[in-house]
């Protein structure tokens, strides 16, 4: 829709009995000096160099708002009580704030993992409780899980696991 709204802005009716339009090049020309070119409008007082780099930055505040609503469901919300409404974008936002610091440590190890795969890995890691004297993983390796094994070492990638074993790795990571 956006297309064709800037379409209509460069034809011109060349007939006053019927409708026939034909493309003004003369202002398609005159606006091609500005392509490339992004205009920021605002009413701060701050400098331009502060606030072209604020506008510079905004893909990331966008970014994370597409992450919370696409991958951590924080939309539609059925709740109707402001303290669980206010719970529940707290867990969002703390899911993300998590997120994020497991996607700058993955990039200092210069690996990168999609947002979707990263989620995927982490949502299918589960274990099941062999007769209370082991766990064992029923999910697969995949490269998400191998990075996140290099960067944070918590002996993830095993097909078994003694409680012992969970709680220390816990211990450590807790402190």
């Amino acid at each position: 829709m956006r297309g064709i709204l800037n379409i209509r802005r460069f034809l011109k009716n060349t007939s006053s009995d019927t409708a026939n339009y034909v493309l003004d090049m003369d202002k398609i020309h005159e606006e091609e000096k500005y392509d490339g070119f992004y205009a920021v409008a605002t009413n701060l007082d701050d400098s331009a160099k502060d606030i072209l780099a604020v506008a510079q930055n905004r893909y990331k505040i966008e970014d994370c708002f597409r992450i919370m609503k696409t991958n951590f469901d924080a939309r539609p919300v059925f709740l109707r009580k402001p303290e669980r409404i206010r719970a529940h974008f707290l867990i969002c936002y703390t899911a993300l704030l998590i997120y994020r610091l497991m996607e700058c440590k993955l990039d200092d190890n210069l690996t990168h993992v999609t947002t979707s795969n990263l989620i995927k890995t982490l949502r299918n890691m589960n274990v099941v409780n062999m007769d209370d004297m082991y766990y064992k993983s029923i999910y697969s390796g995949s490269q998400a899980l191998d990075a996140l094994e290099r960067c944070f070492e918590l002996q993830l990638n095993r097909k078994y696991y003694r409680p012992s074993d969970l709680n220390k790795i816990v211990k450590k990571y807790s402190k």
